[in-house]
């Protein structure tokens, strides 16, 4: 039995896969519209644009944001709905897509993707956690629509990188040049080139901590780089924030241990150390932290988990 019609808000990123997915933002205002719903699909040539396009959507009663793209779309629209009613819609069409992995949505397929979406339409979304940020470099786009005096902040769903991955992410991002996602690989090789320990300050519900670290995530979902699970037993759902830890090493030693994150087999490892918190604060010179694959600004930053804050269709 179909759904009753409803407004629902497409917000589509025409550059995910650096392109290679272009066909599928049509596919899903295709898909929607063939149930019957109120389809109002929108696309920008940057991400400010898109923000101020879907900001001014979703001003109108709206029952569902759905987004196209990978996890910086996720990102987007997890800061437009987080601690609303409106649901969150994901058809993946990124390079990791590790949120919509975290969630169980198809992401080899467009047109799974699309059905299960149509199908959540007509079902209570699922209630999950999201993570809220302060401390963060301003954001013009996000920070248009926030009430005057508020604290600027902005929510991530997946995990907050603080340490070797988050500096291959900004590596990448300073380099002009390849372009795609063999910049990642080279940015890869030139951190692991140089790696280096870390001295972070971590407050835990209140417990500070001094600890010496290369890599270092705030995990409220499993996976980061497209299927690298380093919390594997983060759950969605459960009110914790899983802090993963991973001890001074050296470099041939990080490299034998990177590829087990993968598997997730590295949570049994000696040098690998995982907290829970409901608030985490982290602090070190001369880092910034990535959410969700999104710059978030320099540390120290402050994560707190907020329990359902999120609505989710699945």
């Amino acid at each position: 039995m179909a759904s009753p019609a409803q407004r629902v808000v497409v917000a589509i990123n025409p550059n995910a896969s650096f392109g290679g997915t272009r066909h599928v933002g049509p596919v899903v205002v295709a898909a929607l519209r063939a149930a019957g719903h109120d389809v109002v699909p929108l696309s920008a040539p940057d991400y400010a644009g898109l923000v101020r396009v879907t900001r001014q959507a979703l001003a109108e009663p709206t029952d569902a944001l759905v987004v196209v793209g990978g996890d910086g779309m996720v990102n987007l629209g997890v800061n437009l709905v987080a601690g609303t009613d409106v649901p969150l819609g994901i058809v993946p069409a990124g390079t990791g897509n590790d949120f919509a992995t975290g969630l169980g949505l198809p992401t080899g397929d467009p047109e799974d993707a699309c059905r299960m979406l149509v199908a959540a339409l007509g079902r209570p979304p699922r209630v999950i956690d999201a993570a809220r940020v302060t401390g963060v470099q301003p954001d013009p786009a996000l920070d248009d629509g926030r009430p005057e005096g508020e604290e600027p902040h902005r929510w991530f769903a997946g995990v907050l990188s603080a340490g070797f991955d988050a500096a291959v992410n900004e590596r990448a991002n300073r380099m002009r040049r390849p372009r795609g996602a063999s910049r990642y690989v080279l940015a890869l090789a030139a951190e692991l080139a140089t790696l280096r320990t870390r001295s972070y300050e971590l407050e835990l519900d209140g417990e500070v901590l001094h600890v010496d670290s290369p890599l270092l995530s705030v995990a409220n979902n499993t996976t980061i780089g497209g299927g690298m699970r380093i919390a594997p037993d983060a759950r969605l759902d459960d009110g914790l924030l899983d802090v993963f830890i991973v001890k001074p090493v050296s470099r041939i030693r990080f490299v034998r241990l990177f590829p087990k994150v993968f598997s997730g087999t590295h949570s049994t490892l000696p040098v690998v150390e995982f907290r829970r918190a409901r608030v985490v604060r982290v602090a070190a010179e001369g880092i910034a932290g990535y959410a969700d694959g999104e710059r978030f600004g320099a540390l120290p930053l402050t994560v707190e988990l907020v329990p359902g804050a999120l609505n989710v269709l699945v």
